[in-house]
């Protein structure tokens, strides 16, 4: 941990202002939520929340059974980084950042899918796995906010996924929704 040189006052209601540079930097955007953690001695830390990385055993478990199924990469992002991977996708990409495009493509709130030589396969492109030539990507709703992804990664670019492809996406999308929401 680093100090920054930024020294802001507790108002009257117990808050402070994250300057803009702070926020810039860690992606914070206005809503997004923020977990707290107090020590002892006075530290406080503020940490972006991921809500599926709250999941992280349960959506280990849930790509592994996925990948198995359809023999498919599968990966679980948040709205900042790959939280979960199945499916021969090396496991030293969890907790790498999306590219900032993608979290763009994440906000238009819709089922992607793409192949190599596609506009949008650019788009959600994921460093590292460049050698998927087909993409899906499902946005993942809790609550009427997108709180990340499932993304199903095919080897051959010739092949566009199809319905049983896109259902079990929905499907998947939905559950962890839905668990997340209760």
């Amino acid at each position: 941990m680093r100090a920054t040189g930024i020294i802001r006052k507790i108002d009257d209601l117990g808050r402070i202002v994250l300057p803009k540079a702070i926020r810039r930097i860690l992606h914070i955007r206005v809503g997004d939520p923020l977990e707290i953690f107090a020590d002892r001695e006075g530290v406080v830390i503020l940490k972006k929340y991921s809500p599926i990385g709250e999941l992280e055993a349960f959506v280990n478990e849930y790509a592994k059974t996925l990948s198995k199924v359809i023999d498919h990469g599968i990966l679980f992002t948040d709205r900042e980084m790959i939280v979960a991977s199945a499916g021969g996708i090396n496991k030293e990409i969890i907790g790498k950042s999306i590219l900032r495009q993608m979290g763009d493509v994440i906000q238009e709130r819709e089922l992607i899918i793409a192949v190599k030589g596609d506009k949008q396969f650019d788009e959600i492109s994921i460093n590292g796995l460049e050698e998927y030539g087909s993409r899906l990507i499902c946005p993942i709703f809790s609550e009427g906010d997108v709180i990340g992804t499932i993304a199903f990664l095919g080897k051959d670019e010739k092949i566009r996924m199809g319905k049983k492809e896109i259902a079990l996406a929905q499907c998947a999308a939905n559950l962890i929704g839905r668990h997340m929401s209760q």
